[in-house]
């Protein structure tokens, strides 16, 4: 396919009982423009194969997939910089997993025109429904309205609770780029602050997804315990990797949010003595006039 517009990248592994949901959602696009769909299957073991299969079959124009023999995830290979960044071939880059799925048939039409009207923001989401084994719980929007998110309100934002993958665009320029940030850990959280450093995030208030929680194997269902300590250690490191790869330009949200990371860490092991400790910086936040200040009340985090 030639003047591909998209890229969208799906990657799965045992998702038999969700895959077609993800596919469907893909393939009933309707947009102005060619897009592709590379499906990254990492040698699924209960069938998710074969429904990948059918709808290449179906699609050949759309779905490109990419079948693992062994699982790489397993190995510790970085799936995207190892097998999906040679393939992208779309001036903008979409993202949705294969346990969850869309809900707009006019996603990706949305999306490019909110980006190409805002050229100078690189990276563009959208509200997300929560569900839970089919019922509805709660929304991933970081605001009510559609507007432009400054970066400081990205690193604030933490990751999966303030943008859902499934509602993820940016230029490819900025997926395909491996900065510092994403040497540390390659994840939504970094790359929706790298797509946010130039002019923001541009954030569409229509929801269009789906994020299912509770999937067995998915990443939130293996993020817990010591697990979800070492993850939040890893993202600390990240942002001060990205403190100084911005020239502490944004020290003030990168420094809170480390705190707020930390805070996170004294909990879940009930260190309260240490947590205690950190009472002092709600005050000091309190006392903030600037962009993050501003921010945290916006958002109700103080």
């Amino acid at each position: 396919m030639d003047n591909v517009k998209v890229t969208v990248i799906c990657l799965t592994y045992n998702h038999v009982s969700y895959i077609r949901d993800a596919l469907e959602g893909f393939v009933s696009q309707k947009a102005d423009f060619p897009f592709e769909v590379i499906v990254h299957d990492d040698a699924s073991t209960d069938g998710t194969d074969g429904i990948i299969r059918e709808y290449q079959a179906k699609y050949p124009g759309i779905i490109r997939p990419v079948f693992q023999k062994e699982n790489q995830y397993s190995k510790g290979v970085k799936i995207p910089q190892t097998f999906i960044f040679p393939l992208v071939r779309g001036e903008y880059v979409a993202l949705c997993e294969g346990d969850d799925y869309w809900t707009d048939p006019l996603k990706l039409q949305r999306q490019v025109k909110a980006l190409e009207a805002h050229p100078e923001s690189d990276i563009c989401c959208h509200r997300a429904a929560r569900r839970l084994n089919g019922r509805f719980k709660g929304w991933v929007a970081p605001r009510w309205r559609s507007g432009v998110i400054p970066v400081e309100e990205v690193i604030l934002g933490g990751g999966a609770n303030f943008s859902a993958t499934s509602s993820i665009m940016c230029r490819s320029g900025v997926y395909l780029e491996n900065t510092p940030m994403r040497e540390v850990i390659t994840n939504d959280y970094t790359l929706t602050i790298q797509g946010s450093l130039r002019g923001g995030m541009v954030y569409l208030s229509a929801p269009m997804s789906v994020y299912r929680l509770g999937v067995e194997g998915s990443w939130s269902s293996r993020n817990i315990g010591e697990t979800k300590i070492s993850n939040k250690e890893v993202l600390m490191d990240m942002l001060s990797v990205l403190d100084v790869h911005t020239g502490g330009r944004y020290r003030e949200a990168v420094t809170l949010r480390r705190e707020m990371f930390r805070s996170d860490i004294f909990l879940k092991r009930r260190d309260y003595r240490s947590l205690y400790s950190l009472k002092r910086l709600g005050i000091n936040i309190r006392r903030m006039r600037s962009a993050v200040g501003r921010t945290l009340r916006r958002c109700c985090l103080i």
